[in-house]
């Protein structure tokens, strides 16, 4: 067994039997409603999915948006992206936005009912004229056409984590706007050439964000983890999937 899941299996897993608030992660909350199953052996059993390649590129995206964005932060001002769509505010100064947008920090909240101590990384906060927080994040991918609508089934991770947020910030006791704004930067495919230049096609998408499941999603994972059996997979799990089809062929 290799190092990554000796780890895991030993270190921040649920017990049902200890006080101290056990950390949720706004992603394994989304893991939780993706499939009961992977969620319960990641946090439970200690043996997570297969990690992913790290997405650089969408890294280095992350870092330049917050570098512009922090300027006119600093500046008091509005980025152009904000003006060309007529957006009613300014990158917010917050004193905790270093902290709120660490991985490993994020907004914290403890929910009491679940004794969860749950947190989630924003990308940016914006303010409106209203004195209202608005939760933004950045997404960067590359295909042919325009990105202008969060259409496509898978979408719905993206809204959720939106929601999460301000979920987060509401029960920090901040004024948060139901409005979000996705900024999203798609790699122009139709350029000639390359010439060591990627040139991005950037839209900037409003969601309106209902935050009202996160306490029952929050519930439903605090019972899946109490349980004593493993739960089933979910249908569309394309990991359990695979691991039963590999586990069928191994027997034969």
């Amino acid at each position: 067994m290799s190092d990554y899941y000796i780890a895991r299996r030993t270190k921040g897993l649920y017990s049902s039997t200890d006080k101290a608030p056990f950390k949720l992660s706004r992603s394994k909350i989304d893991l939780s409603l993706e499939c009961p199953r992977c969620f319960y052996i990641d946090r439970r059993l200690g043996v997570g999915r297969p990690p992913g390649f790290p997405f650089n590129l969408n890294s280095a995206v992350d870092t330049l948006l917050k570098k512009e964005f922090d300027a006119h932060r600093k500046n008091g001002t509005k980025h152009p992206l904000q003006e060309h769509y007529g957006i009613d505010c300014v990158p917010a100064a917050h004193e905790e936005l270093d902290t709120w947008r660490h991985n490993f920090t994020g907004v914290q909240y403890h929910h009491v009912p679940t004794n969860f101590h749950v947190f989630g990384a924003i990308d940016d906060l914006w303010q409106n004229s209203a004195g209202e927080y608005v939760v933004v994040d950045y997404k960067a991918t590359a295909k042919v056409g325009k990105i202008d609508a969060l259409d496509a089934p898978w979408h719905i991770g993206y809204k959720r984590q939106m929601e999460i947020y301000q979920w987060l910030l509401r029960h920090r006791g901040y004024q948060v706007s139901n409005t979000g704004y996705f900024v999203y930067c798609n790699g122009m495919l139709d350029r000639e050439a390359f010439d060591a230049r990627l040139e991005f096609d950037v839209t900037l998408i409003a969601y309106t964000g209902k935050d009202d499941w996160v306490d029952g999603a929050l519930g439903n994972a605090k019972k899946l983890l109490d349980g004593s059996d493993i739960p089933e997979a979910s249908p569309t799990c394309d990991y359990c999937v695979y691991t039963q089809a590999r586990s069928v062929v191994e027997k034969n």
